[in-house]
């Protein structure tokens, strides 16, 4: 419970943060320099205009996100402490699956680098690369899924393997949804005209975000799967007794 009190005030002081960043009380009819921050030379827009709605939604999406996943590690470390707990093995498939999740992260932080730069032939080859990479990982987690069913890990069997459901489940739904977003943008990016891309960039900037988020928390996912947390918790504590 604590940690769920601590997580959900450094979600409000980030989100505060946020919003006192976004200028959402400003007067811009009485502000001076608004124009030529919206356009550069010649009256023309920049090429790069951040889309402030979008990223404010990205933002509280991630913070209910983030309580959600925070609940189900709390949920975990609870229920893991009865004696009828049995933690199923990890899959080394998972650790593959971890790299390619990796990988698609980076190829699509590389990607919104090059739409800002206005390489856009290249941003097509990363974003195809990059959304291969993210079916590849969802792929790869169904078959652990099914690999685990198969050598009699049911989820009825014991909390240890519901719960080991549940967060590759969970995880890939997140991730699914994303995709959509993804294909979305990858329609933009090969249909829209010259003057509106700066809204498929925008676009791939949260993408990458959103990305970087569920790669941070598949990582934490699994090194509570892989008990490095107890591994650490006890090193950890050889010096504090």
């Amino acid at each position: 419970m604590a940690g769920i009190l601590i997580f959900l005030a450094i979600v409000t002081v980030i989100v505060g943060w946020y919003l006192s960043r976004q200028r959402l009380l400003s007067k811009p009819w009485l502000e001076v320099g608004v124009i030529d921050e919206a356009y550069g030379a010649g009256g023309q827009p920049r090429r790069h205009p951040l889309d402030r709605p979008a990223r404010l939604g990205l933002g509280l999406f991630l913070a209910v996100a983030g309580s959600l996943f925070t609940l189900l590690i709390s949920a975990y470390l609870m229920r893991r402490q009865f004696p009828d707990w049995q933690a199923p093995p990890v899959s080394s498939l998972l650790w593959f699956n971890t790299g390619l999740l990796a990988a698609s992260s980076l190829v699509l932080h590389v990607t919104q680098r090059l739409a800002g730069r206005g390489r856009w032939d290249d941003a097509k080859l990363g974003l195809f690369m990059a959304a291969a990479l993210a079916l590849l990982f969802l792929l790869g987690q169904m078959l652990v899924w099914r690999q685990m069913t198969a050598a009699g890990y049911l989820a009825a069997g014991n909390p240890g393997n519901a719960f080991l459901y549940l967060i590759i489940g969970l995880h890939g739904l997140h991730l699914g949804g994303g995709m959509v977003a993804l294909g979305r943008n990858a329609l933009r990016l090969w249909h829209v005209e010259d003057a509106r891309r700066d809204r498929v960039f925008a676009g791939l900037q949260l993408c990458a975000v959103y990305w970087h988020f569920l790669l941070v928390v598949w990582l934490i996912m699994l090194a509570l799967l892989a008990q490095w947390v107890d591994d650490v918790v006890a090193f950890c504590g050889q010096f504090l007794s």
